[in-house]
């Protein structure tokens, strides 16, 4: 039977990089930053590092989050993975 882990192996609050990959868009980063500011009050579009894709389809951007708890990571997560502008998140 495989053991499930409650812990986990980030130590908060941190830090936290994540990378979101969409199609390009105008409005993207805006989306992003506003699903972000839903979580961290005070998430300043200065913490996103972009960058398009070679061909121009894509954008990838990079946000670093400062969380507090492993509940308001997931969260955050969930929000941008469910968005219907968002393809991946990592």
């Amino acid at each position: 039977m495989a053991q499930e882990f409650s812990e986990s192996l980030i130590e908060f609050p941190c830090h936290f990089p994540i990378k979101i990959i969409g199609e390009a868009h105008q409005d993207f980063i805006q989306v992003i930053t506003k699903l972000i500011k839903e979580h961290i009050n005070d998430f300043v579009e200065k913490k996103i590092e972009s960058k398009m894709s070679s061909e121009g389809k894509f954008i990838s951007l990079t946000c670093t989050v400062y969380v507090t708890s492993k509940q308001q990571l997931d969260s955050i997560y969930k929000d941008l993975s469910s968005h219907p502008m968002t393809k991946f998140v990592l």
